[in-house]
């Protein structure tokens, strides 16, 4: 854009602070929001929010990551297929690790153990950092986190079972998917996009999606991107509003029965 931009990170309540802080903004193109796959769920697991998701304009998609399922080297499992065979034989006593209740690492768990038909104790995190120093010393026996975390599994501190989108990444085409050990509905990939308040004109909307789509190609921005394990997008507007669509579609019915809510 040729213009500098500061980031100002606003941590707290499942994005819901920075997200309400950007839906109550001058709609000048200014101020943007830098969303999760969380916008499609908020209003599901929150019993009342400070902003309404149509305070906000989608622009676009900038990359998608999958979430990998991780265990201790100590671990029997060395698929996602024997994991779920060793939660059936010791029912009760499984526990798996995510960075925090209602985050989609949470949300994936519970949809796990709803199509598996398995029981795990749910233990949450204040980040994937903590959880993944549990995980690396067996206090738990299954983590559902960020793709940040194949630098431990390269380095041999920790097994990677899966990943949870429906095709293998192909930043770890080695790993196989959920998919494939027979839950074809585990399809979840997280991502992160542009958003900005609703009443932003139109021709500001398509100027930012422009410059987001020419900057995701970048051969400069892809290898970093590669770096970190995410998959640059670049969506049309339309497209990231029928991404948080599906997104919610699939995850009210596993919130609706793991009864999760939040304050």
């Amino acid at each position: 854009m040729g213009q500098q931009a500061v980031v100002e990170n606003k941590p707290g309540a499942g994005t819901n602070l920075a997200a309400a802080l950007v839906a109550g903004s001058d709609p000048d193109g200014y101020v943007m929001f830098t969303g999760t796959s969380a916008l499609a769920t908020t209003r599901l697991l929150y019993r009342s929010l400070p902003y309404s998701l149509s305070d906000l304009a989608p622009v676009s998609m900038i990359c998608t990551f999958p979430l990998l399922l991780l265990v201790p080297t100590s671990s029997p499992a060395k698929s996602v297929a024997d994991f779920i065979a060793y939660a059936k034989q010791n029912k009760g006593r499984v526990s798996y690790a995510s960075p925090g209740v209602g985050t989609a690492p949470h949300l994936v768990g519970e949809m796990l153990k709803q199509m598996a038909g398995i029981e795990m104790t749910h233990v949450p995190y204040r980040g994937d950092a903590p959880a993944l120093t549990d995980t690396i010393a067996g206090r738990v026996d299954l983590q559902i986190g960020g793709p940040a975390m194949l630098e431990q599994v390269r380095s041999g501190q920790v097994r990677a079972i899966g990943v949870t989108t429906g095709k293998r990444s192909p930043l770890a085409p080695e790993l196989g998917t959920v998919a494939e050990a027979g839950f074809p509905d585990v399809n979840v990939a997280g991502f992160f996009a542009f958003f900005v308040p609703v009443k932003t004109p139109w021709a500001i909307i398509e100027k930012i999606h422009a410059d987001t789509v020419a900057a995701v190609n970048d051969p400069a921005v892809k290898s970093k991107f590669d770096k970190i394990a995410m998959v640059p997008v670049g969506s049309t507007p339309a497209e990231l509003a029928a991404a948080l669509k599906a997104e919610a579609d699939r995850w009210t019915p596993v919130i609706k029965e793991a009864k999760i809510s939040l304050d």
